[in-house]
């Protein structure tokens, strides 16, 4: 995805003995979570240790929570998640649906982007956690001769726990490079027209499939505690504010769509409604047939493969409910591919008209 194609230069007015550098190009470098090397224990152990260590996911002092992680929780906890990630993983390439999913993205931004400015961009992909990591994919656009790089986290909607630590990173990256290319960000696009029209077919394509109507649309967002809302954190307010303007668009009354929050962790109160819990009281109210999607995904992964068409869909069917329909995340479908370059084209503007 990296393109090799510059070539190394004395800059303007140098020194015959001015060591070459490459420069010239503008970086795109697209950012998910990230994902365990492997299922097995010390794989998944190392990638949990990553994740819960960082602060912006669980900020509790360290001197209290680190020894609990590392004694306890992670003497489990990688066993039982690496279950769940077997479960799912792509067995073919070695790999979990996440990687696939963002590599199969980033080939098919990497086209467009080649559509549009030629050979003046390049496109690659990083991860918060794991391989490949941001730092390593930082210096490698700049040694390919990046002046400037637009890091694109593809979390929809802001959230400390997910855009501003990918965000953190790419600034951690940054600092170890002796000349830094400019640098930008991409604001969160939860209520983009062309992201909310994406949402929206994705729906009607798969209601217009599917062998019964379902009675409501549960919208579930990842979860984060209340006490992050309570702090500032708009996340709870974009995903309603998402869930609305998907709403509006279908043109479907409120009772026909409702928002819940999924992957509750720990003892202390989280955003509600809990997803698992929901979808079993709508069984017991006599909504037998429901339809799940996930709007802060922009790719499936171990919190839509397993929890919701797994552990969700047998919260519903146990209280009672009979069709579960889970609406996949938009993935490399060629509408969030057109949404995402279309946010990408406009935070090149300045750079690459």
């Amino acid at each position: 995805m990296l393109d090799s194609s510059a070539t190394d230069a004395l800059p303007e007015n140098a020194p015959n003995d001015h060591p070459k550098v490459r420069r010239g190009k503008t970086g795109v470098l697209l950012a998910n979570l990230g994902t365990p090397d492997d299922y097995s224990y010390w794989p998944m152990r190392r990638y949990l240790s990553e994740f819960l260590s960082d602060k912006r996911v669980i900020d509790y002092p360290a001197w209290k929570w680190q020894p609990l992680l590392q004694l306890i929780i992670l003497t489990k906890r990688p066993f039982a998640s690496g279950a769940a990630y077997k479960s799912i993983w792509n067995h073919d390439k070695g790999e979990s649906p996440l990687m696939t999913i963002t590599r199969d993205q980033t080939a098919k931004m990497a086209g467009v982007m080649a559509q549009r400015y030629g050979d003046q961009v390049m496109v690659d992909f990083c991860m918060r956690y794991g391989n490949p990591s941001t730092k390593s994919k930082v210096r490698a656009m700049v040694a390919a001769g990046c002046e400037r790089i637009l890091f694109v986290p593809l979390y929809p909607h802001y959230a400390g726990a997910t855009s501003a630590t990918a965000n953190d990173q790419f600034f951690r990256a940054l600092m170890e490079e002796t000349w830094q290319p400019a640098a930008r960000t991409i604001e969160p696009y939860f209520d983009d027209p062309a992201y909310i029209e994406a949402l929206a077919r994705s729906v009607e394509e798969a209601y217009g499939q599917a062998a019964k109507r379902p009675d409501i649309l549960v919208v579930s967002y990842h979860g984060m505690p209340k006490r992050y809302l309570m702090q500032g954190d708009p996340y709870h307010c974009q995903c309603q504010k998402t869930t609305r303007l998907l709403r509006e668009r279908l043109g479907w009354e409120e009772t026909e769509i409702t928002t819940t929050f999924q992957s509750v962790f720990g003892p202390e109160e989280w955003l509600k409604p809990y997803t698992v819990d929901h979808v079993a009281t709508l069984a017991q109210e006599g909504k037998k047939s429901i339809a799940v999607i996930a709007p802060a995904f922009s790719a499936d992964c171990i919190e839509t493969l397993e929890e919701i068409n797994e552990e969700i869909k047998e919260s519903f069917e146990e209280a009672g409910g009979e069709n579960f329909l889970y609406i996949p995340c938009l993935n490399d479908d060629d509408d969030h591919i057109a949404a995402l370059a279309g946010v990408i084209e406009n935070n090149l503007k300045g750079w690459l008209d």
